[in-house]
C-alpha cells in the first residue's frame, strides 16, 4: 500500500520540502530508504522499528521502501524519523487518512518518543515561505517553534498520541506563545559604573555601539580591556522581532537554544584564541554549519589577546567585516551566513605586555615587539574603525567613592545618535554610520573649507589609506550624532582622527 507525508531537510538557514513516499508489497523482508539520505537518516530505520514495536505495533512483514523526494537533493538530519513512521504507519492502514497539509518534523527514540532537534524554527519559516500553515512538531521543541504566530503549530510527546489525534481519537489546540517580551528592560549583572579610571575607553565603546563600528583595544595586562569589553551588550539597542528572528535560527540549527523559545539578548560571543578557522568562520566535511561570527550575529564579536590567533584564523575575518556576511563552499554545498557583527579586539603592545606601561618596565627586544604586532596584518586593522590605547588604572582612580557613568547612561545616549540615524537613513536601505557607502557618504556626509583643510593635513600626516579615512568620516558623523548635532565640528573629526593614530605609533615602528 501506498502513502506519502511531507517533511523538510535543512541546508544552512534556509529548508526544502521533501516529500515522504513509502510502499510496502510482497516478497522477502527489506527495508530500504532511497532519495540521497545521509548517514544519520540510513540510520532511522532501525529507531523505526524498535519505536513501532514498542509502541503497541506489529512492524510489517515484506518488502518496504521509502522514496525522499526530490530524489537528486541530499538530505541530512535525524527530523524525518516522524515523517518516514507516519507515512510507513499509513501504508499498513494504522492510520486511516493524513492531512496533506500537514509538516512532519520529529525524531523518534526507541521508546516511540518523539524527541527534539536541532533547527526547527529554520524548518518551520522555510515551509511557512512555501505555504505550509500546519505542523507536528517534538513537544520540546514547541516554544521556539511557537514565536511564527501565524501557523499552527501541534506539538506531541510521542508517537501514541500522534496516531490517536490522526485518526482524530484525540484533539488537541494549536499551541501558542508570549512573544511580548521586547517591551522589558534587559537585566544584565555587569555594568559599565563598575569600570574605574578608563573614561576615554568607555567614551570609544560609546561610539562604537552608537555607529556600529568595530574597536581594537592595546593595553597592558590588568589594564581593563577584558573586564570593560565584556560590558558592551549592556549599551547597545534592543533587538527588534526580525532581528531576534535571525538570531534564533542560527541558534536553532546549532542547538544552543536550551530552554529558550526566543533570543532577545545581543549575543556576546568570546571564542578562545586557540579556536580553529572552521570554529570561527563555520564549516564542516559535507554541509557547512555556522561559526562564532554568525553565531554573534547582530551582537557582539570578542577577541580576547587578538595576536594569538592564527594568522590564517584572524586574516578570514576581513570578507565578514567587509560584507557582513560569510561565504562558505563545501564539497556538499556552498552556503551563506549572516554575519553582521561588532568586532571587539583586546591585545597587548608586546610579547611580556609591558611596552609603554609606565608602572613596568618591557622585556622585549625590537624584533620581538615588531613579530608580534606583525601577527595583525595592516588590511585587517583597516577594517577595524576604532583603535584606542588603554594605561594602567591609577590607585586613586580604583578607590574613587564617585558613582562613575553607568551603563544606562551610556546606552540612552547611544540611543538617542541611533534615533538620529534612523531618522536620517529611513529612504536608505541602512540603519546606521557604519553602513553608508561611497555614494550615500556623498550625500550624508558634508565637508566644510575648514574641516577639508583639517582632513587633509591628517591624510598626509598619517598616511592614511582610502578606507581608513572613510572610517574616520563615518566616525565623525557618529560622534556629532552623540553629540546632537547635525553638522560634523571640527572637534567630531579631530577625534575620528584620533582612534586612528594608534596604528602609527606601533605598526610603524
Amino acid at each position: 500500500m501506498y502513502s506519502k507525508t511531507k517533511t523538510v531537510s535543512l541546508i544552512g538557514l534556509n529548508g526544502n520540502e521533501i516529500e515522504v513516499e513509502s510502499d510496502i508489497t510482497s516478497g522477502l523482508p527489506a527495508f530500504n530508504i532511497v532519495g540521497l539520505p545521509d548517514s544519520s537518516i540510513k540510520e532511522s530505520k532501525d529507531r523505526i522499528r524498535v519505536a513501532l514495536i514498542n509502541s503497541g505495533y506489529k512492524f510489517p512483514p515484506g518488502r518496504i521502501t521509502i522514496n525522499l523526494s526530490p530524489a537528486d537533493l541530499k538530505k541530512e538530519g535525524t527530523q524525518l524519523d516522524l515523517p518516514i513512521a507516519i507515512s510507513l504507519l499509513s501504508s499498513m492502514g494504522v492510520i486511516e487518512e493524513i492531512d496533506t497539509d500537514f509538516c512532519f518534523i520529529g525524531e523518534l527514540s526507541l521508546d516511540g518518543r518523539i524527541m527534539p532537534v536541532n533547527g526547527a524554527l529554520a524548518m518551520i519559516i522555510s515551509m511557512r515561505e512555501n505555504g505550509y500553515k500546519k505542523f507536528i512538531v517534538p513537544d520540546l521543541n514547541k516554544e521556539e517553534c511557537a514565536i511564527i504566530g501565524d501557523v499552527e503549530i501541534l506539538p506531541f510527546k510521542n508517537l501514541t498520541d500522534l496516531i490517536a489525534f490522526l485518526n482524530k481519537k484525540k484533539k488537541i489546540m494549536p499551541y501558542k506563545t508570549d512573544v511580548d517580551i521586547f517591551n522589558n528592560d534587559e537585566i544584565y549583572d555587569i555594568d559599565f559604573s563598575d569600570v574605574k579610571g578608563q573614561e576615554n575607553l568607555k567614551r570609544a565603546f560609546e561610539i562604537a555601539a552608537a555607529g556600529n563600528h568595530n574597536i581594537l583595544i592595546i593595553g597592558p595586562p590588568g589594564a581593563g580591556k577584558s573586564f570593560s569589553a565584556k560590558r558592551i551588550p549592556t549599551i547597545l539597542e534592543k533587538m527588534n522581532y526580525e532581528e531576534s528572528i535571525e538570531c534564533t535560527k542560527i541558534y536553532s540549527i546549532m542547538g544552543l537554544l536550551g530552554n529558550k523559545s526566543l533570543i532577545t539578548k545581543r549575543p556576546f560571543r568570546s571564542p578562545h584564541h586557540t579556536s580553529s578557522n572552521a570554529a570561527l568562520i563555520g564549516g564542516g566535511h559535507n554541509i557547512p554549519k555556522p561559526g562564532e561570527i554568525s553565531l554573534a550575529h547582530n551582537g557582539v564579536l570578542f577577541l580576547d589577546e587578538l595576536p594569538e590567533f592564527s594568522k590564517k584564523t584572524i586574516e578570514t575575518l576581513r570578507e565578514p567585516l567587509e560584507n557582513k556576511e560569510i561565504h562558505i563552499s563545501r564539497s556538499g554545498a556552498s552556503l551563506t551566513y549572516p554575519a553582521d557583527f561588532i568586532l571587539v579586539a583586546a591585545m597587548n603592545p608586546c610579547p611580556c605586555g609591558n611596552y609603554g606601561n609606565p608602572l613596568k618596565e618591557c622585556n622585549c627586544s625590537q624584533n620581538e615587539i615588531s613579530r608580534y604586532l606583525s601577527k595583525v596584518s595592516s588590511p585587517l586593522l583597516d577594517r577595524i574603525d576604532i583603535h584606542i590605547e588603554v594605561k594602567p588604572v591609577k590607585y586613586d582612580d580604583l578607590v574613587d567613592k564617585s558613582i562613575a557613568k553607568s551603563s544606562k547612561e551610556m546606552r540612552e545616549n547611544v540611543h538617542i545618535a541611533r534615533l538620529r540615524q534612523k531618522e536620517r537613513y529611513k529612504d536608505e536601505k541602512i540603519n546606521t554610520n557604519s553602513q553608508l557607502t561611497t555614494r550615500l557618504m556623498k550625500k550624508y556626509i558634508i565637508l566644510d573649507d575648514n574641516l577639508e583643510k583639517i582632513a587633509a593635513q591628517a591624510f598626509k600626516k598619517y598616511n592614511f589609506s582610502a578606507r581608513s579615512f572613510d572610517k574616520i568620516l563615518k566616525m565623525s558623523r557618529t560622534i556629532a550624532d552623540l553629540d546632537d548635532s547635525e553638522k560634523i565640528l571640527p572637534m567630531h573629526l579631530m577625534e575620528a582622527i584620533r582612534y586612528r593614530t594608534v596604528e602609527e605609533k606601533y605598526w610603524s615602528m
